[in-house]
């Protein structure tokens, strides 16, 4: 979609150089893994800003949810796309991660030189509980605003029981989740309807965005073709440019298939995704040791958006 088609009303709020801006702020305070970046994106574009509605963000965060890959960057993409249009969803996926790209070098290169004494190891220990601290309330934040009543928090508990204590398959989790979701609605609409969540006044200020500029009511082929020419460029160029630098069967072009492969079989998110990436990494292609995935991890954790 061309950014005149983004929506007047959208783009009269928000102006691309302005959400630029809000876009790279945020990418300096997503520290936490996926938790804090959503309660940061919640924080700023919602609460602060108001350039979209409560009930739209929540509803945008479902949906990533059950796409592959990791679903912080994801609604970053989608919700810079509802506000300025294509351009709007490529800066915002891309300046969402650019930091956390940045910091990881340095910190991956701090730990690959001095990784063994005493005062690297005494900061990212603790750096740990930090982060820590940093997700419980970013899990509590966001689960307030979801929330709203009894029922919902009962399938929220269910669903974790379901997880951590019975081992249940994530898909079979949120295919039951969704069932009862609709059966709840056709029952007591009420209960699964949005609401204001944990100090949040149902009267409150509206968004200075309503959900309907933001949505865009005559799709047609033309444009999700561009859109996904665009995604499949940007995905793909990379990799490419890549394999013609160093070659088709160096580590850096199969690091570059396995990661794009891997953004399309992963579902659940991005915890999901840890799992498959160790078994893989360290298993089948062997590029690390599982110490060292392991560390990886708390190193991921540190820095801003992953």
């Amino acid at each position: 979609m061309t950014d005149t088609e983004a929506g007047a009303s959208a783009r009269d709020v928000v102006p691309f150089r302005d959400a630029v801006r809000a876009w790279f702020v945020i990418s300096l305070q997503t520290f936490g893994g996926p938790a804090g970046q959503i309660a940061v994106m919640q924080r700023h574009l919602v609460d602060e800003r108001r350039w979209i509605g409560q009930r739209r963000f929540l509803h945008a965060l479902n949906y990533c949810m059950l796409l592959p890959g990791p679903e912080a960057q994801q609604l970053a993409i989608y919700v810079g796309w509802l506000l300025n249009g294509l351009r709007g969803g490529l800066v915002a996926g891309t300046l969402f991660v650019l930091p956390g790209v940045v910091a990881l070098l340095v910190l991956s290169a701090v730990y690959v030189g001095f990784g063994d004494t005493t005062a690297v190891t005494a900061v990212f220990a603790g750096l740990a509980p930090a982060v820590v601290a940093v997700v419980a309330q970013a899990v509590w934040r966001v689960g307030g605003r979801a929330l709203t009543n009894r029922v919902l928090v009962g399938f929220a508990v269910a669903a974790f029981l379901a997880l951590a204590v019975f081992g249940v398959p994530f898909p079979i989790v949120v295919a039951v989740a969704a069932l009862a979701g609709w059966a709840l609605h056709r029952r007591s609409p009420h209960l699964s309807a949005g609401g204001a969540g944990h100090g949040e006044k149902p009267g409150g200020p509206q968004p200075l965005i309503s959900d309907d500029a933001l949505h865009h009511d005559q799709p047609s082929a033309r444009r999700a073709g561009v859109v996904l020419a665009a995604g499949l460029l940007a995905w793909f160029l990379p990799v490419a440019v890549v394999a013609a630098a160093t070659g088709t069967g160096s580590v850096y072009t199969q690091q570059g298939l396995f990661f794009s492969g891997t953004a399309v079989v992963t579902f659940g998110g991005a915890y999901a995704v840890l799992a498959f990436v160790a078994q893989r990494a360290v298993e089948h292609y062997a590029w690390l040791s599982a110490g060292d995935m392991v560390r990886g991890l708390a190193l991921a954790e540190s820095p801003p958006a992953r």
